[in-house]
């Protein structure tokens, strides 16, 4: 009798599909292992990284990688790199100029014009104003007064805009808080560089923006939070009606007084 076939098969085979896999390049493994150590604090600012001959032996990884990665720390503003006998890559912990730096690729970068970056410093430069009279030191103080001292100069326009912002970002930095200084420096940058100031700023300006300045200065030296807060949004509000006016107007920027 001849042999029946068998009812059973092998083991049925269904189609696998896999997604493609993003394999991360080794130079960005090293960079994020870096960072994070900086980050967390295992490298204390001023640290010199071993040499790039170390780093190779250490990390097994090609002179290429290694220095792509110091690249990458670079770009980010976690090291800084010193050619010379002496050089070499540090760590550099960010600050607030590397939040400004920041926010001013955003503001260039999408082209952000000018009434969003008043908008933007009517919602943050009161709160500033009242941080700094609660945090100012005798220092903090110096600055804004050497600042109004300059604004009140009989010096040249550009005398006159650079004390300004010089006061503006002053203000900021003596809220002592990193973050909304290094906003406050981008947008105070930016507002500067995006106005066409000739024609603007009169003598009545420079005296307007005189008395407001010292008005809110007094408040942060009587470390009256409130008063500096009013006082300071007052000052922005009514600066920001005035550009937007003209801007309608002529449709052209005039200066941040």
């Amino acid at each position: 009798m001849a042999a029946q076939p068998s009812s059973e098969t092998g083991p049925r085979r269904h189609a696998v599909q896999l997604s493609p896999m993003q394999v991360p390049k080794a130079s960005d493994v090293l960079a994020d292992d870096l960072r994070e150590r900086i980050i967390r604090g295992e490298f204390p600012e001023g640290t010199a990284l071993p040499p790039e001959r170390e780093l190779v032996s250490q990390t097994k990884m090609s002179r290429t990688t290694v220095r792509e990665a110091l690249r990458i720390l670079e770009v980010q503003g976690l090291v800084r790199v010193k050619t010379g006998r002496s050089g070499g890559a540090f760590v550099y912990r960010p600050g607030k100029d590397t939040v400004a730096d920041s926010v001013n690729l955003l503001i260039r970068g999408r082209q952000i014009r000018i009434p969003a970056l008043l908008e933007t410093r009517e919602a943050i430069e009161p709160y500033c104003a009242q941080l700094a009279a609660r945090n100012r030191t005798d220092e903090d103080l110096e600055r804004l007064d050497q600042a109004n001292t300059d604004i009140a100069a009989d010096g040249t326009l550009a005398d006159f805009l650079q004390a300004n912002v010089d006061w503006h970002i002053a203000v900021a930095a003596a809220s002592h808080n990193e973050l909304l200084t290094g906003i406050m420096l981008a947008l105070s940058r930016s507002i500067y560089d995006a106005t066409d100031n000739q024609g603007f700023v009169d003598a009545e300006v420079r005296r307007t923006t005189l008395r407001a300045h010292r008005t809110v200065t007094k408040a942060i030296r009587d470390q009256d939070p409130d008063a500096a807060n009013r006082r300071m949004s007052r000052h922005v509000h009514t600066y920001a009606e005035a550009v937007l006016e003209v801007e309608d107007r002529t449709t052209v920027t005039v200066p941040e007084t």
